[in-house]
């Protein structure tokens, strides 16, 4: 009984222990056709890059069994929330790289909110649709689902009449419904992706974004929002800097006087110029350390970071460099202290900025 007792005590501390490490598990079923089709994760930090499929976004590759069943775990994911997508390419990987960016028929995707601590799945609804549910421990998953079904009916309602008036109309009701949904779901990455789509260019409702901007507190609130929840991130500079250009565009476009649109049109120039100068400093001072960095590095240890950035476990790294795996396991003990870090995910972030 007390050796029971003793294995009850130590999967519980197991269990307690794996809660505070954080690991993610994404998983989920589509239709037994797609067995052995690709499917992918990706992280969306541009906000921009919400409608297709992007290379760069790709962090991770699986395939679909027997059974339609899929799944991603472990436990290299950023512990805020972030923006995700899981992409079935129903293409062969023999083709030319366009099957990644959803070019295929059968190929479906997914948008939602996780981090390194949740547990999704996605089943197939009653219907055999995949990637149109969501169920997660993250009860912030699911909300971009909600407001694709909001851009749907929005739509509609432009379709119904084209006339002016009626654009006016419904930009004033759209504009107050999305924004206040985004607000009421205290995510504000739920805001961007509103926000993404009702500022885009292509989109009828751009006339009126550049109207809002010039009265709505709304995307100051938003920008306060960000730097308390996300600060620091790209995403939040790119916000603040588009809000600001924005801003300085429509009232050029507002302004009857020439002489105050030269003024204007020279300011826009000057802040769009120091945006440029400022990220192009960021960038390089970022390559800088992370070139100082490197040089703190032995050559053995170079390479291991270089497996890392390729998403190689220790076993990998170990079997490619030819020595054992509790070498590898020392040099990366080593590299965690000189790049004063403590996990592979950081040594990522590090040297992919």
């Amino acid at each position: 009984m007390k050796a029971f007792m003793r294995i009850i005590v130590f999967l519980a501390i197991l269990l307690s222990c794996m809660s505070i490490f954080g690991q993610y598990n994404f998983s989920g079923y589509v239709s037994r056709e797609n067995q052995g089709n690709a499917i992918y994760l990706s992280l969306v930090e541009d906000y921009r890059k919400t409608s297709r499929i992007y290379l760069e976004q790709i962090i991770s590759k699986t395939t679909v069994d027997s059974l339609g069943f899929f799944q991603f775990k472990g436990d290299n994911l950023l512990k805020d929330n972030r923006l995700y997508r899981i992409h079935l390419d129903g293409c062969s990987d023999n083709t030319n790289a366009s099957h990644f960016l959803g070019t295929c028929d059968s190929s479906k995707s997914v948008l939602f909110i996780a981090n390194n601590k949740d547990t999704l799945e996605f089943p197939t609804s009653f219907e055999e649709q995949a990637l149109c549910t969501i169920t997660s421990t993250n009860p912030k998953s699911s909300i971009l689902l909600e407001v694709d079904a909001l851009k749907e009916e929005m739509i509609f309602d432009f379709l119904d009449y084209r006339s002016e008036a009626n654009r006016k109309l419904n930009s004033d009701k759209w504009f107050s419904s999305l924004q206040k949904f985004g607000k009421n779901s205290d995510e504000p990455l739920v805001e961007l992706f509103i926000y993404d789509f009702l500022s885009d260019k292509r989109n009828e409702t751009y006339t009126y974004y550049l109207q809002d901007i010039t009265t709505n507190q709304y995307y100051d609130q938003l920008l306060d929002r960000l730097r308390t929840n996300y600060p620091n991130t790209d995403f939040t500079e790119q916000f603040e800097a588009e809000i600001t250009t924005d801003r300085q565009l429509a009232n050029f476009k507002n302004t009857t006087d020439w002489g105050w649109k030269w003024v204007t049109l020279t300011l826009l120039v000057l802040s769009l110029g120091l945006n440029l100068y400022f990220l192009t400093a960021r960038k390089s001072k970022a390559r800088s350390r992370t070139n100082n960095l490197i040089q703190k590095l032995t050559p053995q240890e170079q390479k291991i970071v270089q497996q890392i950035l390729l998403d190689k476990s220790n076993k990998e790294i170990a079997s490619e460099l030819f020595v054992s795996h509790s070498t590898i396991k020392t040099h990366i003990n080593n590299l965690y202290k000189k790049l004063e870090v403590s996990s592979r995910q950081e040594i990522v972030s590090i040297f992919k900025k």
